[in-house]
């Protein structure tokens, strides 16, 4: 038995099979190719994905899941404008026909990549934990009680929507964003702009100081909300790891009255695919082997008690 899994992002499109208990068994990357719209991405992943089965020579996967970025429903995908097309695509019911499969099952890549992180890695018994996508744009993942938030309209965690202000000054992926760190340090990337201020660029060094800053202080007024247990970094501006985790961490250590960790992924360049991989999984019913789901969560445990074992004293309040 295997499953399928897609990985569509805006410039590239990761397909993989893997087995029952999410190892990978092959991979294949195409560009995504955006200009020429969303059906030629759908139909040349298809084929892709057609590749890998026929090479697994075992039949149909058991499961189909697509990572997508936007919100994705059953007719249509929200909030992901970046490829023309996207948002009128039926994802699921293409992929169902395209590959003959019935078990076919869609999630925002954010939301996917932290199932990956909850299942394999960084957030592995965090309750709650919340993984941070630091990319071209924003996104949060949020998990309690071993499930990931999905949220009324399935836009829980969509941090870059946050506003920076009460003045109309935009929202927090215009200005901390990758895409934005680009266009405000007059480079083609954010990593360009990291690469700058590692190099002694002052202008680059008090760009990334006020960018992080001030993400820093989103992500520590969502630690006061949640209260999670850990948090842990992705995407590509983790790049610059240390930079980047240490801004977060002195804000959240020092703004926030439980403090939680904050870690880098272990999924550093294809959290979304794993979690994909973990959808199918689901999908197909194979799910033994995720202990930290069957857990009993005894929410009549003393308030203030860790999730990890140790007692929790919160910081004074300033």
């Amino acid at each position: 038995m295997f499953v399928l899994a897609f990985d569509f992002g805006g410039t590239k499109v990761d397909v993989a099979t893997a087995t029952s208990d999410g190892r990978v068994l092959a991979t294949e990357r195409i560009a995504t190719d955006a200009a020429r719209g969303a059906q030629q991405v759908v139909d040349r992943a298809v084929d892709a994905a057609r590749a890998l089965i026929a090479a697994a020579d075992d039949g149909p996967p058991a499961a189909v899941a697509a990572a997508s970025p936007g919100i994705v429903l059953e007719d249509r995908i929200l909030l992901a404008p970046n490829v023309p097309g996207w948002t009128e695509l039926a994802l699921a019911a293409r992929l169902r026909a395209g590959l003959g499969v019935a078990r076919v099952v869609c999630a925002t890549d954010v939301k996917a990549a932290t199932l990956a992180e909850l299942r394999w890695g960084a957030l592995r018994g965090a309750d709650p934990g919340v993984f941070l996508n630091l990319g071209t744009g924003l996104g949060a993942g949020i998990a309690i009680g071993g499930r990931v938030l999905s949220g009324a309209n399935g836009a829980a965690g969509e941090i870059g929507y946050a506003l920076r202000g009460a003045a109309g000054d935009g929202v927090l992926e215009e200005a901390v964003g990758g895409r934005a760190i680009g266009e405000r340090g007059g480079a083609r990337s954010a990593a360009e702009v990291f690469a700058r201020a590692d190099a002694g660029d002052d202008a680059a060094e008090r760009l990334l100081d006020e960018a992080l800053d001030e993400l820093a202080v989103h992500v520590a007024n969502l630690a006061a909300l949640i209260d999670p247990a850990r948090i842990a970094v992705g995407g590509g501006m983790m790049g610059a790891a240390e930079r980047v985790l240490g801004a977060l961490r002195h804000r959240v250590t020092r703004a926030v009255p439980f403090p939680p960790e904050v870690v880098g992924a272990h999924f550093a360049h294809d959290a979304a695919l794993h979690g994909a991989i973990a959808l199918a999984l689901q999908a197909a019913g194979t799910t033994e082997e995720e202990e930290h789901h069957h857990e009993d969560h005894d929410h009549t445990r003393a308030v203030g008690a860790d999730v990890r074992g140790r007692d929790r004293r919160p910081r004074g309040v300033r």
